[in-house]
């Protein structure tokens, strides 16, 4: 029997109120609203993070030059660094908003964090942000240099959510040729922009990531006649050169079976693929820290042992 997190359950009993009213009143989302929303949540529940070297810098690409914050912790170990990427529906979060996470992952894995402010919908929308994600991809080398920060030139690619569906999407792109990714780590990732997989409507109420609202994130992201299908990493094409590849998912999150789903397909054709599920989880946990502390350090320990076996 599926049993939600004691706190996690009370907390959404409050959260959930709040709702009904809103909608009773009738409250109309914008990405002002996303944005605050998740910059407010996560700083009520997520701590500042460890003390660390950090400059940002500007790295180069076609069509935009990325803003990245770069994070150097005070003990490294030698390995691809991270370039990470924040999650908020393609239409929110950023940079300032994920700091302490990223200094956790810094701090927690032993590698250089990069954290990339990719350009958000509706204002930017797709493929703008997985435009920029493989800018930073294809030419971070030459910013850390100029940062004289070290680097193998060789990079995990790590993302919650709608960051995690930007390096499953990058990683897809560059499975045809010789790329630079060693590893990626896809937490709670979105993987279907067709909104198909039962967990969707099985957890798509009352779980803090509505139904209704992953589809008001997708409708600003697409604004075009795009395929939705072809631009999902799901149903993409699978080879050998796609990187290995760690998912986390939790049992009440909407976007569940994706993830699972991605990982089966993944191992299909022979990429080594780990699996770390939390049975009593939503969406976002990591956005959630002091309400559920275990679960998030047992996530950032899992990272680190993954991490430290990418060279």
């Amino acid at each position: 029997m599926r049993q939600l997190d004691a706190k996690l359950a009370e907390w959404l009993e409050g959260v959930n109120a709040q709702v009904v009213q809103l909608k009773a009143a009738g409250f109309e989302p914008t990405p002002i609203s996303a944005r605050e929303s998740l910059a407010n949540l996560t700083r009520s529940f997520v701590e500042p993070g460890a003390e660390m070297a950090v400059c940002e810098t500007l790295v180069s690409g076609n069509h935009y030059a990325v803003p990245v914050r770069i994070y150097t912790p005070k003990s490294s170990e030698p390995g691809p660094a991270i370039i990470y990427c924040h999650g908020g529906g393609h239409m929110a979060g950023s940079v300032t908003v994920y700091d302490p996470i990223c200094r956790r992952v810094a701090e927690h894995c032993r590698r250089t964090v990069v954290s990339v402010d990719y350009r958000l919908a509706p204002e930017n929308p797709y493929p703008a942000g997985l435009q920029d994600l493989l800018a930073v991809v294809g030419n971070l080398g030459a910013a850390l240099d100029k940062k004289t920060v070290a680097h193998s030139d060789r990079w995990i690619l790590m993302g919650d959510s709608g960051g995690a569906a930007l390096c499953a999407a990058a990683s897809r792109l560059l499975q045809h040729g010789r790329h630079s990714i060693a590893a990626q780590v896809l937490i709670y990732p979105s993987l279907d922009y067709t909104m198909q997989l039962p967990s969707i409507d099985e957890n798509g109420s009352g779980y803090l990531l509505e139904k209704e609202k992953i589809g008001w994130y997708f409708d600003n992201y697409f604004r075009g006649a795009e395929n939705r299908r072809e631009a999902s990493a799901l149903h993409g094409e699978y080879t050998a050169n796609l990187p290995q590849t760690l998912i986390v998912t939790a049992e009440f999150c909407p976007l569940r079976d994706e993830g699972i789903a991605y990982l089966e397909k993944l191992r299909q054709v022979g990429i080594s693929a780990e699996s770390l599920h939390f049975d009593d989880m939503i969406h976002a946990f990591l956005n959630l820290e002091s309400l559920v502390p275990e679960a998030c350090e047992k996530l950032y320990r899992h990272l680190a042992e993954f991490v430290s076996a990418v060279k």
